[in-house]
């Protein structure tokens, strides 16, 4: 497997595993599925401040880790939100570990400071996997998200580079 940065070419891929992730989970409270012409909108908003990397296995991209801007408001200008997305066909396998190294890696070369992350009540294996790398619980927002009938809380974890 290679872990790489992103190219223009990715986001068809990129886009293809958050759709599955909209369609059918709560790991994103997005509840409509993106448009290639949205998502290459938000692929040219990253630049070198804030990375997109992806799992390539043989040749497909398997899964994606991106530091987004966390507000448009110039003091959070080092402050980035987390995002990670495996193709379910390949979760459970490592992937992730690798994925989140290596954009925390990216982010702290190009100057970010802090790594935010919200995760939906339930998914232990992502709060796991975020204290891996050292990300710290900070408080939970309670029933802000509605998705497949429900109300959800909402984890926030913080990581400082």
């Amino acid at each position: 497997m290679m872990i790489r940065t992103a190219a223009k070419a990715d986001v068809k891929a990129i886009l293809d595993i958050y759709n599955e992730a909209i369609l059918h989970t709560v790991a994103t409270f997005d509840t409509v599925e993106r448009t290639l012409e949205q998502q290459e909108a938000w692929f040219d908003q990253h630049g070198s401040r804030y990375p997109i990397i992806v799992a390539e296995l043989g040749g497909t991209v398997v899964g994606w880790a991106s530091l987004n801007a966390y507000s448009d408001r110039l003091a959070y200008e080092r402050t980035s939100e987390l995002s990670l997305y495996i193709h379910h066909d390949f979760r459970g396998k490592g992937i992730g570990k690798q994925l989140i190294q290596r954009v925390l890696e990216e982010g702290k070369t190009a100057g970010l400071h802090t790594v935010l992350s919200r995760i939906v009540e339930g998914n232990d294996s992502s709060i796991y996997l975020h204290r891996l790398y050292g990300f710290e619980y900070i408080g939970v927002m309670r029933e802000v998200g509605f998705k497949f009938d429900r109300m959800l809380d909402v984890i926030l974890m913080q990581k400082m580079l």
